[in-house]
């Protein structure tokens, strides 16, 4: 019977991992400081403890983490493993890119890759140009790689457990300033989601606001100060942008004929862009022309006077929107 919880984000992946490891003998949770330790961020706190070696530290070697976790999960196992920061991924792209997404099409459907990769991304105070960028469009330019970035508690435990059940690559993005934010109520021990789907957190007809990840927070709070002028603003939070609900985003879309899309990664080649370009091809006559609002083409400062400087803020979106409402 399902069960509610107080958890925070980071707590509530690791529920998702503990029932994981508790329902399925062949899940492996392992990456690098992830045992013994309990991960830089502590998501897998006392998992080594209660699982013994199904739980476990590995080499710095990311490259050596996936490809290790593609030939288990093609026989057998379902491995849940973790790259501590997303930059550092694209030292392993080969083993995504190249194997862990070829394995369904390479065999002719008769091995699949199901393996989960955590990872987190975005900028926090002080995080470095190593340490901070917003990767996802990496991930969506491949086919079969699935790809969600959770937004709330109840995503953190909902997604993972997706992910886990899916028997292809999923990318589980994760937010590195949510993981230790106040505490909320969390559904645990109910059925697993289906991938996929998209949650509307404001209802309107004004304009249509695409976002996902971190920029949530920020998208719902200029949408708030434009419902307090009178203008109310459809907010479509996307935890999953492969499978992305695009009749939900093209539906709305149509309705209100306005759109912003706000997003934490660099403007060219953001999946914004992916976004636009699906409306425009969808012959969706907009009252004014689409904005996107994204972090300008340049490296993230780590000084926190300046990133904060460059990284979209609820008044940036706020900006937008009031553009694309007032247009005629």
């Amino acid at each position: 019977m399902p069960e509610i919880r107080k958890l925070s984000y980071g707590e509530a992946a690791n529920a998702a991992l503990r029932r994981a490891l508790e329902e399925r003998p062949e899940v492996l949770v392992y990456g690098e400081d992830v045992g013994v330790p309990g991960g830089v961020f502590g998501v897998t706190k006392g998992l080594r403890k209660q699982f013994g070696d199904r739980v476990f530290d590995t080499p710095i070697s990311e490259s050596a983490i996936i490809g290790s976790a593609v030939g288990a999960a093609m026989f057998g196992r379902r491995p849940v493993v973790e790259i501590m920061w997303t930059d550092f991924f694209l030292v392993a792209l080969d083993q995504v890119v190249n194997q862990a997404a070829n394995v369904r099409y390479v065999s002719e459907g008769r091995l699949t890759a199901p393996i989960t990769i955590r990872t987190q991304q975005g900028v926090a105070p002080g995080s470095c140009a190593q340490h901070s960028q917003s990767l996802e469009a990496f991930f969506l330019h491949t086919p079969g790689i699935r790809v969600c970035m959770p937004v709330t508690a109840q995503d953190s435990y909902d997604l993972l457990l997706s992910s886990i059940a899916c028997d292809d690559p999923v990318v589980v993005i994760e937010n590195r300033t949510l993981y230790h934010g106040g505490k909320q109520e969390v559904s645990v021990g109910g059925p697993v989601a289906a991938i996929g789907g998209l949650r509307t957190r404001r209802s309107g007809t004004a304009a249509t606001a695409v976002t996902w990840g971190a920029m949530s927070r920020q998208v719902v709070d200029a949408a708030d100060v434009l419902a307090a002028e009178g203008q109310e603003v459809e907010v479509l939070e996307t935890p999953w942008l492969d499978p992305f609900p695009w009749d939900e985003v093209l539906t709305s879309v149509a309705k209100t004929r306005r759109l912003v899309v706000a997003h934490e990664a660099n403007r060219t080649g953001g999946f914004g862009a992916e976004v636009l370009a699906r409306v425009a091809e969808a012959g969706i006559e907009l009252a004014a022309p689409p904005v996107r609002v994204a972090v300008p083409d340049l490296r993230l400062p780590s000084a926190p006077g300046l990133a904060a400087a460059v990284v979209p803020a609820a008044d940036d979106v706020t900006g937008a929107l009031r553009q694309v409402v007032a247009a005629r």
